[in-house]
């Protein structure tokens, strides 16, 4: 991702679809970049036909004893139900194997976000257990969240 990707992303984050699960502040386009400058975080932007059409991140557990990388991804919701995500998800998890020698990757949907939760099962995540009021919502309150683990050995696909 580069500072010329933040205005499109930025956009596709402000759809209410998107905004649901990823919020950020007023200045959406500032969020983008804050997660740009993170240098604890790679984003990539994800492109199809030519057309971005969302990003997909991940940070690593650096303690030798606890390892891993956890995933995070928003697309834009005129793409979703096409396999783009799950795409995009198995491309970066091959990339951390090959790349980066990660054999345990995890990732944290929203419980509620169950279309999420069903694209990531596809590729291999397994569901690891509930993370009880783990984050605050646009609406003030503390929503569930489902843990969810993937071995590189069981990556489908």
């Amino acid at each position: 991702m580069t500072d010329a990707d933040v205005p499109a992303l930025a956009a596709i984050r402000a759809n209410p679809e998107v905004r649901r699960w990823w919020r950020g502040g007023d200045d959406l386009a500032e969020s983008v970049r804050a997660d740009l400058a993170d240098d604890e975080l790679t984003v990539y932007a994800v492109e199809h036909d030519g057309r971005l059409v969302g990003a997909i991140q991940w940070y690593a557990e650096t303690d030798p004893d606890y390892r891993h990388a956890s995933l995070d991804v928003f697309l834009d919701p005129a793409v979703r139900g096409t396999g783009l995500g799950g795409d995009a998800v198995r491309t970066l998890v091959r990339h951390l194997i090959d790349e980066y020698g990660h054999h345990r990757f995890t990732i944290d949907p929203a419980a509620a976000n169950t279309a999420a939760i069903r694209a990531y099962a596809k590729v291999g995540f397994r569901p690891v257990g509930i993370m009880r009021r783990y984050e605050r919502g646009a609406d003030g309150r503390w929503h569930d969240a489902l843990l969810m683990d993937l071995l590189a050995e069981d990556l489908a696909g």
